[in-house]
This record gives C-alpha cells, structure tokens and sequence, in this order.
C-alpha cells in the first residue's frame, strides 16, 4: 500500500514540476556571415534561430521572428564552436615551479584536480566548445565532465579518457627514470600483457571513460631514452582495440615513431596522436583505415622556447628536438595525400586558451584556412562520433557558436582572438542579448 501511494505522489509532483517548466528560451543570432564548414562555404548576413540549447534553422537575411531575443553581432564573422581532439585540463606549464623534481615530487593529483576547472573555462572563452581529454591522473577528468555536465562549471563539454594505458617502463609510467625505492600511489594505467590490457580498458569504462587511449609509442615529456619505439606489442595493441570497440569506445594511440605508427593502425585505432615520423607506409594504412591523423604542430615552438626556463630535464627538450620539425614536415605530406585530418593541440603542454594558435602553423604548413577549420569541427565531431552534434551550425545540433573581429578565411590569426562564445544556446563570452 504504501509503495502504491509513493508511486501515486511521485506521479503528482512529476506532473506538477512539469507543468513548472518554463519554456525554452528562443534566441536569434545575426552577424555579417557565418563559415558553414560542413557545407565549405560562407552564408551572408545570416540569421540563426536557437530554441534552448539547439539550432532550428540557418537562413540568410531576414527578421527575427516574434517572441525571439536578438543577439546582433553586426560585423563579426560566426563559426560553429571549435573542437579540440586532444587537450589535457588537468595540466598547465603556467603552474610549474621552475624545479620539474620538485615539481613531481611534491605536487599530487589534488593540486592537478584544484586547478582543472580554470583551464577548462579558459579552453571555453577561446572558443573551444567541445574538448577530447586525452589523460589525467585519478580520473580527475570524468569528476570536471560531470560538474560542467551538471551545470556547476563552466567549461567546454568533455570526453574523458581518464588513464591512458601504457606499458612498465614507457609514456606512461610515473615511475620511470626514478629509483627503484621511490614509489607513486594511486591509480595507474600501467598494464602489461594482453589480458592486463583487456582488464584495464574494462576498469577505464568502468570508471567513467568515453574514449580509450594508449601509448603506443614512446615520448618527448617522459624519461625513456626513445622518442617513437613500440612499447606494446601487436598482440597488446589488437587487445586494446578490441576490447575498447566491444564496449563502444574509440581509442586514440599516442605515437610518434613509423612502425608504432603502422602497429596502431592495424590494430585498427581510430585515431593516432602526434604522428610525428609517419612514412608513406603509414599514410597509405591511415588512408586505407580510415583513420584520423592528429598531429599538435604549434606546441614545438613553445616547448623549444620556454621548457628550459621551467626546469625540464634537458633529455626532454632534446626529444622535441629530433621530431617537431619532422611532425610539421609529416603534417605537410599527410595534408597532400588527403588524409583524415583532425585538429589537436596538446594544450597541458602548453597554456589552455592559447588552442587557437595551432590554426597559423597548420596553414602556414599546408593546410587551406576552410581545411583548417573543418579539421576543428566537422572533421573533429566525426572523430569523436559527435556529428550530430557538434561541429556544424545546423538544426538539431547544439547551438555552440563563436564570433570572431574580420575573416577567418583570409586571416586564420583571428581564431586566436574570439570575442563571443555560446554553448547550448547560453552565451558564456561576449555580447548580451537583447
């Protein structure tokens, strides 16, 4: 009887809370145009209806229909909210010490955690709507997922990779390069052999992860002495993406060297990060894979000028310095022969909200201002599974919409300087409607 009259009250309130709704706010956005990357055109004088937090209609020209609150940005140009595959919130060379022992020795994952939310809302006002984290210790990004999610950050929406996987000794391991006496706790994504592997990726989507990525290769920012050897086997790697797709995830592989490359590949990832030493062989396998290639060719300049200065083992600079120049020169030989390209910063490894000086370099090294563009959205929504929506101005999409000052398309520079911001309709940067 008394489950009978909780179900009977719960149905009252729910109605009643229901009927409580406000209706969704109706939003007309004008500006002088609006890069359709998903069309690769632009669209004059448009004028974009927004009802809650998704786009109605596209039209060129026209009034604002009755009932709807105009937001005129009158010269500015408007773009669909950018993208950025692989970005690590929980991480920022600004919070360094100038000590990089120090720094690991005496920071731990609560201080990385007390910190993300400023980075994503940085990330978020320089247009960045929508953000792929590849890695974070303690799964402190499916905790900054969940509060932006929840409304109590501002922040762009996250999919979380929380621990990437790696091997013992390799890009992943903390432990690397110390003694043996010194000794990192807490949750690691170290896992060795193909049952390891196949459980770790198990507990990743247990505890929150949209995407799963691995090292597939070794690094510039770890203490190994390679810079792109393999460091799991083919038969590890198979296991990961195979175990990763059985749950419905897709998975990112970190690697720079050609035949980690290639192993990737086969293994059948859906998108390989950095790419730095890719050849034909493997240009030809993403082509044939249809996977994404994402290289991070700005953060080379800032590593080279500024890692020293914060006390980065000298081993580490050396690193960068055999690859940044041959990523940029792979960057330009993948924009070439057509391939898959998706935009991706490694922002961490360099200060957020500086994303959008990526666009330049990738011009500078081949790209149209359209094709760089269309890699920071429609190519990146597609990576993600995300289509429908995000990456694209279009009914039935969120409305994520970003203005910058002139054209894009004749200065991609203006990317880096964003004046207006929405997500889902709610305008987090910029003009107030009226």
């Amino acid at each position: 009887m008394r489950s009978i009259l909780f179900l009977a009250l719960a149905a009252v309130f729910g109605q009643a809370a229901s009927a409580a709704e406000p209706a969704p706010a109706r939003v007309a956005l004008s500006a002088a145009r609006l890069v359709a990357p998903d069309q690769g055109k632009v669209i004059e004088h448009p004028l974009v209806l927004i009802e809650g937090e998704r786009v109605t209609e596209v039209r060129s020209g026209g009034a604002a229909p009755d009932g709807y609150t105009r937001i005129d940005l009158g010269n500015a140009t408007l773009l669909p909210g950018l993208i950025d595959c692989h970005v690590h919130l929980s991480a920022d060379p600004t919070l360094s010490s100038g000590n990089y022992y120090k720094d690991t020795l005496q920071r731990s994952a609560i201080d990385d955690a007390v910190t993300a939310h400023l980075f994503a809302q940085r990330t978020l006002e320089a247009g960045f709507t929508t953000v792929r984290n590849l890695g974070a210790g303690e799964y402190i990004d499916v905790a900054l997922r969940n509060a932006i999610d929840r409304g109590t950050l501002a922040g762009p929406r996250i999919l979380a990779a929380t621990l990437p996987l790696g091997a013992t000794g390799g890009h992943a391991d903390d432990t690397t390069g110390f003694s043996p006496y010194i000794q990192f706790h807490g949750q690691t994504g170290v896992a060795d052999g193909v049952d390891a592997v196949r459980v770790r990726v198990r507990e990743d989507v247990k505890r929150g992860a949209d995407v799963i990525k691995f090292m597939a290769s070794a690094g510039v920012l770890s203490a190994e002495e390679s810079v792109g050897a393999p460091q799991y086997s083919q038969a590890e790697m198979d296991a990961i993406v195979d175990e990763a797709h059985r749950w419905g995830k897709r998975v990112a592989a970190h690697a720079h060297g050609a035949e980690a490359i290639r192993m990737a590949i086969k293994a059948g990832v859906d998108s390989v990060e950095h790419a730095s030493l890719i050849d034909d062989e493997g240009l030809k396998l993403a082509k044939q894979h249809g996977t994404y290639l994402v290289f991070d060719i700005y953060n080379d300049d800032y590593i080279l000028a500024e890692y020293a200065r914060l006390g980065f083992p000298a081993s580490m600079t050396e690193k960068e310095k055999k690859v940044g120049r041959l990523q940029r020169e792979s960057f330009r030989r993948a924009v070439k022969t057509g391939e898959k390209l998706a935009f991706g910063t490694d922002a961490g490894v360099y200060p957020h909200g500086w994303n959008g000086k990526q666009f330049a370099k990738m011009v500078e090294w081949g790209m149209t201002p359209m094709q760089a563009i269309q890699a920071a959205t429609t190519n990146a929504a597609d990576l993600l599974g995300w289509a429908d929506k995000v990456g694209a101005v279009a009914p039935g999409r969120y409305a994520d919409l970003i203005a910058v000052d002139g054209d894009p398309l004749a200065d991609i520079a203006v990317l880096e300087h964003v004046r207006f911001v929405m997500k889902g309709g709610a305008v987090v940067k910029g003009a107030a409607a009226r």
